[in-house]
This record gives C-alpha cells, structure tokens and sequence, in this order.
C-alpha cells in the first residue's frame, strides 16, 4: 500500500481546499506550520520504524543469515544514501558518500554527515535570524569558491580623493578588482604550478624535538644527487641502493616536519584550569601595526615570542590564480594587533615558524582547515599548539558555528561581511578593509576565554572537553597541503561531486 500523500495526511484548515497553489507555501500546504506537523509526523514515524529493526549484534546477525533480509536493507540503503545524496549535492555539499571508491570507512562517512549537517545548519540559522529581523540587511555569503556571475569594481584609487567623503553607511564592494599588477611578478622564489607533488618548503625547523630531515635542508635541496652510474658497485647493486635510497628521500620529504613534535604535543596545564576571561580592549584604544618590511617581521616574532597566546586569521584571494595566494595574515595578541603584508613578505615569513611552532604558546583559529594548508603552501610555516574556536562551537553544540555568531554572542559585535569576497592583492588597502581583516582576529582571544570557560563548565570542572577541542585542534594542525595531481582520468572527479 502506498504512503498518503501530503494532501491526503494533513489536516488542512478548510479554506485550504479552495486556496489557489500559487499561494501556497508548499504543493499541498497553505502555510509553514501546516508542513511542519506533517514532516514532524513523517519524522517520529521513520524514528519509531528504525527503532524496530534489529539491533546490530547477535540479533542483526541472525537476521542477516536469510538473503531475503539481507537485500532489503541493501535496496533501502542505497535509497537512503541515495536521498542523502541529493540532499548534499542541493546545498553544496560533497555528495560522495555512496561512492565506494571514494569514501570507504564509515568514519569518513560519518564525519562527511556532519559537515553537511553543520552547512545546512548554519543556513537554518541565517534564514531564521533575517526572518526575524536580526540580519536585515546581512548578504547572503556564497560557499568558498563561488564567484558571482557579475563582476563589481571599485573606483576607489581612480578617485582618492572622493573616497573619504564617502559615507560609512555606503555599500563598498570590491569583488575582483582590474589593472592590478600580479604580486607573484614580485616574489623571489618562482610559483611551482607543475604537475608534480608539493614539496614542503621549510628548510630550517626551530622548536625540533626531531631533526629536520636531511632531504629538507637547504644544502641538500641544492647539493646534485648521485646517480646509480656514479657508484662504484655492480650495475644491479647500483640501482637496488639507488631505489632504496630514492625512496627513505621520498619519505622524509614528503612527510608532515612537525609530525613527532604533534604527535607527542600535551597542552600546558596552565590553560587545562579554570580560565579568567580577560575583556577586549576598545578598538580605538588598541594599537594596530601594518608590517610590511623584514625588521617590522623579526620584531613581531620577537613580541609574539613574549605572548602566553595570540589570535591568526588569514586572507586568502584564488581567483586569479591556479593554487591561490595568501594575501594578508592578522595576529592580534592581549594588547595590540598586526596586519603582517605576506605578499611583500612571502620569502621571509618563515621566521614566524619559531613562535608559531612554541609549544608554549596558544595559536587561536577559528576553522583553521585552510588556513594550516595555506600556510604550508606558500610560506613553509606550521602551527604547533593550536585551540580552534570553530571545533570548541562544534563541541559546545552551538546553535551556528561560524565568527560571525561568536561575535555577535559573546562580544555583542556585527560583524560586517562585505569585503569576504574582496580582493585582497589590492596595494595600498583601504581603511574599511584593514578594520574589516583586523575584527576578524582582534576579539578573537577573549571568545577563546569565554568558550575555555564554557567547556571547563560543561565538563563538571573538568578539563576534559578541553582536551578534546586541542585534540581536535591538533589534528588539523597534522594537516598536509596536497597539490592537485591532474591525470587522465582526474575528470571523473568532477563527475562524482
């Protein structure tokens, strides 16, 4: 027997029978609350039904014996994965999780689920706070990568001299700015855009409690390497040792340089206790220096060195460019702030490795996932003893995840997103995106305290989920840029998603 169509289970008001479908909420449905019975009945329906299948155990395994069973629940699995798809791949989601070959563990499955749960979320979130009135005039922030179809450029440094008679109110966007000369014209090293995999760039690794690997040294990357022929041994013998040496060089290479050091990393006691938080100074009474040139580099380290934690955040612009260029890095530490220029810096800004890599000191990111592999990639630099405000919000089950609900919940800030597509190679930066890269990083230590509190209080004084949040932090700080490897048939992954 057939399920009864929304039409046929709901309980209409009477007036829906003769309600035109255009005015319809929904096929079927006069108004949202009319929907929402129906989909909360469809909900405890489908939640009772699976709590009748048996349970996985002897019992599932009784029942799997008979093939009968056991092709039910592949037909319904494939339906239900099926559906799961659709619902991914409409919200932008990556809907591979029925694909075999690509997502095979059940804990990657599951791990896919709740980012897209998180997405969806998130999304739930927005609508219902511009529903009510909270984002009015928010705009609607596009998925990583997705560019407009309409390009919008500014004028501002055609008329420099209007631009500070703008009014604050006025809408400024600058999506994907013209006649900007390429910053990679400028860098040292050249951009490695080959077809071949990344090779890490560090080549010198301070805070080591395991030596850099020989291959990563900067005598050797520049020493010749022997070839089998060059050995004085039997041509066999000479390529065997050859192989066996190319491939401990592969692995050194290759590997993460700070691995052991993460692998062995513990918090310090120190911020497993009951934290204090400690308010944000006023952004006007709160010094902000723009480093631009190695000295003002080295002194920042130097102070950063000095810091019992400090706030990072990038800005990254991939529009223009095959891998992308990070363009800005801001760090904002108890009492000043920086916005550190990283493309005129970009060959220098190894020097960070020694601070960022202090086990000491508390790296604080909000979603850090991309930011680790850009740093990576274009500067060599790692993070060691990182607490991610995005993985604290996950475990605290907040109701949306991103900074821009941080702010707004535990600093009272609107955060303004107009520049998030903005063109961050444009030289000199206006004043609204210096202040608009600077929020996203100056309120940042005082949400850490307040989450530390929150997690301290949630585990029954017990820094038990803190050490969750900096296991978390310290697996994505494991994370290894991968440069995409094309082949014949690296197409077929467009197909999949």
């Amino acid at each position: 027997m057939a399920p009864p169509s929304p039409r046929e289970h709901q309980s209409a008001p009477a007036t829906s029978a003769t309600k035109p479908d255009a005015e319809m909420v929904l096929p079927g449905f006069p108004d949202a609350d009319s929907f929402v019975k129906f989909a909360l009945g469809s909900v405890v329906a489908v939640t009772k039904a699976s709590g009748g299948l048996p349970q996985f155990g002897d019992e599932y395994d009784f029942y799997r014996s008979f093939p009968a069973f056991q092709a039910f629940c592949e037909t319904q699995g494939d339906r239900l994965l099926q559906c799961m798809s659709r619902v991914m791949q409409y919200h932008g989601c990556r809907s591979n999780i029925k694909d075999r070959s690509k997502v095979t563990e059940l804990e990657d499955k599951f791990d896919l689920l709740v980012d897209t749960n998180d997405v969806i979320l998130e999304r739930v979130g927005m609508l219902l706070d511009e529903a009510s009135g909270v984002n009015k005039h928010q705009q609607p922030v596009l998925p990583a990568g997705l560019q407009v179809p309409k390009t919008i450029v500014s004028s501002w440094n055609r008329k420099a001299g209007e631009y500070g008679k703008k009014a604050k109110s006025e809408t400024f966007r600058l999506l994907h700015a013209k006649n900007i000369v390429r910053p990679q014209l400028r860098f040292r090293e050249k951009i490695d855009n080959s077809n071949t995999p990344f090779l890490p760039k560090i080549f010198v690794k301070p805070n080591a409690r395991k030596p850099l690997p020989l291959a990563l040294s900067k005598e050797r990357r520049e020493r010749p390497q022997d070839r089998p022929e060059d050995l004085d041994v039997p041509p066999a013998l000479a390529d065997f040792i050859h192989q066996q040496r190319t491939q401990q060089v592969e692995q050194d290479m290759f590997a993460h340089p700070y691995q052991y050091e993460l692998d062995h990393f513990t918090p310090p006691q120190s911020v497993l206790q009951r934290p204090k938080p400690q308010l944000y100074r006023a952004v006007g009474e709160t010094p902000c220096h723009l480093v631009s040139s190695l000295d003002e580099l080295v002194e920042l380290n130097e102070k950063l060195l000095g810091c019992q934690e400090f706030a990072v955040d990038l800005e990254h612009h991939s529009y223009r460019s095959f891998l992308g260029l990070t363009c800005l890095m801001q760090i904002s530490t108890r009492t000043e702030d920086f916005i550190v220029d990283t493309l005129e810096l970009r060959s220098d800004m190894y020097i960070l490795n020694e601070s960022l890599t202090d086990p000491a000191i508390v790296k604080v990111f909000h979603g850090a996932d991309s930011d680790i592999e850009w740093l990576q990639k274009d500067f060599g630099l790692y993070v060691v003893n990182m607490f991610d405000t995005h993985q604290a919000a996950r475990l605290l089950n907040l109701a949306r995840h991103s900074l821009d609900h941080l702010l707004r919940l535990y600093c009272g800030v609107e955060s303004n997103k107009q520049y998030q597509l903005a063109d961050w190679r444009i030289r000199p930066l206006p004043e609204e995106m210096l202040s608009y890269a600077r929020d996203d990083t100056h309120y940042l230590l005082y949400i850490y305290d307040r989450m530390r509190l929150e997690l301290w209080e949630r585990g029954n004084h017990q820094p038990v989920q803190l050490q969750v949040v900096w296991q978390r932090s310290r697996d994505i700080c494991l994370k290894k840029f991968v440069k995409p490897i094309f082949t014949d048939e690296s197409y077929l992954e467009l197909y999949r998603k």
